[in-house]
């Protein structure tokens, strides 16, 4: 079998750029769609902008960057024991047969084992989860970022579909999981009562959806015509099925509604027929779906499958083609992010597609504007799946005006006039003013305040701007010296003393953070949300990570060699922190926000078990397991995963023909443990005996 060529070193950073970009389009594109519940653009180029980070995140050397929602801050917090996650993305019959694929590798199945699943029609509305103690209704949270909800208990407890009391005996805690919606009907009903009043319009079912769901009143949720269909559990103190097709059953036992449309499939040609079917009775639905969701029915395999990133690896959705519209494009302008990329957005006529007015859509790069030869004026294509992300798909030639000239990229940043330089090898025209950029700066404090960061009330993007250009706000530790500032920022227009008081008390809320999100607010390329959550579980503290990352500058160090080889993190991503590191002024920034505030030490996975904190590393082949299924069982178990043996590993599990990682152990001293010592330390059963014969 060929092997892939290794890319060169200018394809690898354009590579890095391409997903730098991709990540910071799809992390604005959810705080759109899931917080604001106004999407400002389609779900193809959303869906697109995903297969392509999906596809990046697959290459050894660049890890994927942590994207999703986060909790509004007008509710209190909730805190999912099980991640709510995404799922994996599908959109042609070929990508279902390699998810059938990856799961009989991962579990090392004969490509002839059978795989059942459960199809579901993919709902459009709001994720919630509700947690009920001895039967009765005592939480509901919305979804949020995956990990932190919203505690939404009295809204929900008006939706007549959730059940306050189950019916019939339940585990003494159970988590149910399912959508929240508004059928079609009911969402013109409710829109034309808003216009009578003189109310919002929404733009869609799901958006009318959300914004009943989250309302500070829960009489206004009560009076808005939710529904809501259970279809997954999430914390459960005991054991219900070992199918997901019983658990839906037994889900209508106690007193839910789940899709009647279900249907235990087997294989490609069951799913292809299915998605057919659904597909072909779209329109007649009473509410609005955008695909199929297919589940592993084995509820053993699904918890032996695990999570791979942000996605379950036993779940897909396969969604409907896009939508599509006919606009005209009349300009394009350029925004400059926090690391300095230039991103081109066209500024387009107002057209609705599929339910949403789209007026804006992201150009990528200048080779994407080249490559489609998009020109000012002309008539565009878009399209759109769903709700969200809209792409432009190419101009229509023939309505070009006389006169359109092919667009040319700036070369100079249109905020501070530095160059604006495309290195070799890389996608994305950057600014070069780096610190001297306002943009760049301003940008900066944005994202230290934004949602998966500090989350800081009352500094939204408007006020950060604003008390950057009048001095207020230079570096992240002035955010934490605006209580200097309160009486003169209470008698700037549109404040008071009401709302500076609650922008000091929202800073102060804020002096203790978790790592993950203090790591994640620094705004290091690379570290996104998931890879700051990864980096705080491998070092656990502050003081550990600085100390470890200060020693990672050393070429050939044990700690350079450590941070590359985390599982999920890989050397890119380190060379990404080593260069943070290895720059004085940010860690000057560092200390100087050490000194101000409390950074958490990081909550440990599977705390009271043998493996908790300790390294691991795997060698060699394994029989009984593939060895992603050992790292993934690890992880559940609270350890830390590396690929490189040194002085600080505490296990290397070596199986056959370990080779010079079994050697070094060895040689270091270490404890080795063969399959089965592993396996009994992991708490899994013993091995099977060798057949005889």
């Amino acid at each position: 079998m060929s092997r892939k060529p290794k890319a060169t070193r200018g394809e690898r950073a354009a590579l890095k750029a391409e997903l730098a970009d991709l990540a910071s389009k799809i992390a604005a594109a959810d705080i759109a769609y899931h917080e604001q519940d106004a999407p400002e653009v389609t779900d193809a180029e959303y869906d697109s902008w995903r297969r392509r980070y999906d596809a990046l995140q697959k290459e050894p050397e660049l890890p994927f960057s942590g994207l999703g929602p986060h909790p509004a801050p007008n509710f209190k917090k909730w805190r999912h024991g099980i991640p709510m996650l995404s799922l994996e993305k599908s959109f042609v019959a070929g990508d279902f047969v390699e998810f059938e694929a990856r799961i009989s590798r991962f579990l090392r199945l004969n490509s002839d084992t059978p795989l059942a699943f459960v199809a579901e029609p993919k709902l459009d509305g709001l994720s919630l989860s509700i947690t009920y103690e001895n039967g009765e209704l005592v939480a509901a949270a919305t979804r949020g970022d995956g990990f932190e909800g919203e505690l939404v208990t009295e809204n929900t407890r008006t939706i007549a579909a959730v059940p306050q009391t189950l019916h019939g005996a339940a585990p003494a805690r159970m988590e149910i999981r399912g959508e929240t919606l508004m059928t079609k009907a009911d969402f013109l009903a409710l829109n034309a009562a808003q216009k009578k009043a003189g109310d919002k319009i929404f733009a869609n079912p799901r958006n009318a959806a959300a914004g009943s769901l989250r309302q500070l009143d829960a009489r206004i949720t009560a009076s808005r015509p939710l529904s809501f269909l259970a279809y997954a559990v999430g914390e459960i103190s005991e054991e219900i099925s070992n199918t997901h097709w019983y658990f839906l059953q037994r889900l209508e036992a106690w007193g839910f509604q789940v899709n009647p449309l279900r249907r235990l499939i087997h294989g490609r040609m069951e799913a292809e027929a299915f998605q057919s079917e659904i597909e072909f009775t779209r329109a007649e639905l009473p509410y609005d779906i955008d695909g199929v969701v297919y589940k592993l029915n084995n509820v053993d395999l699904q918890r032996r499958l695990g999570f791979a990133g942000s996605a379950p690896r036993w779940a897909i959705a396969w969604k409907f083609p896009a939508e599509q519209a006919v606009t005209i494009l009349r300009a394009i302008n350029i925004q400059v992010g926090r690391t300095g990329a230039l991103t081109p957005v066209a500024e387009l006529d107002p057209v609705n597609v599929g339910g949403v007015l789209v007026s804006r859509a992201t150009l990528h790069n200048e080779d994407e504007i080249a490559r489609k030869d998009v020109r000012v004026g002309d008539t565009v294509t878009l399209q759109r799946a769903g709700d969200v992300i809209p792409q432009i798909l190419g101009s229509i030639t023939e309505k070009r005006p006389e006169g359109a000239e092919p667009w040319m990229p700036p070369e100079t940043c249109p905020v501070c006039g530095s160059l604006a330089l495309r290195p070799p090898g890389e996608v994305v025209r950057r600014c070069t003013g780096g610190l001297v950029c306002p943009a760049q700066q301003a940008e900066r404090l944005i994202h230290f305040v934004s949602r998966g960061a500090f989350d800081i009330e009352g500094l939204g993007d408007k006020t950060v701007y604003e008390f950057f250009t009048d001095g207020l706000l230079k570096t992240p530790v002035d955010i934490f010296m605006l209580a200097e500032h309160e009486d003169a920022i209470a008698k700037r227009e549109g404040w008071g003393p009401l709302s500076a008081g609650n922008l000091m008390r929202a800073i102060e809320a804020r002096r203790t953070i978790p790592l993950a999100r203090f790591i994640y607010g620094l705004g290091i390329r690379r570290i996104g949300e998931t890879n700051a959550k990864l980096l705080a579980r491998h070092y656990g503290s502050f003081d550990h990570w600085r100390a470890e990352m200060l020693s990672a500058r050393i070429v050939g160090s044990d700690e350079r060699l450590a941070l590359g080889s985390i599982n999920g993190i890989g050397p890119i991503v380190a060379e990404e922190l080593v260069e943070f590191f290895a720059e004085d002024r940010n860690v000057a920034v560092l200390d100087a926000l050490a000194a101000v505030l409390t950074i958490e030490d990081a909550a440990q996975a599977g705390a009271d078990t043998p493996l908790a904190g300790k390294t691991i590393v795997f060698t060699g082949g394994m029989t009984s397991m593939t060895r992603p299924e050992a790292k993934a069982r690890a992880e559940q178990l609270g350890a830390r995963v590396t690929d490189s043996v040194s002085k600080n590993t505490d296990f290397v599990v070596a199986g056959a023909d370990a080779g010079s990682k079994a050697k070094k152990a060895a040689a270091l001293g270490l404890t080795v443990l063969d399959e089965a010592g592993w396996r009994e330390m992991a708490g899994l059963p013993p091995m099977a005996p060798p057949a005889e014969g």
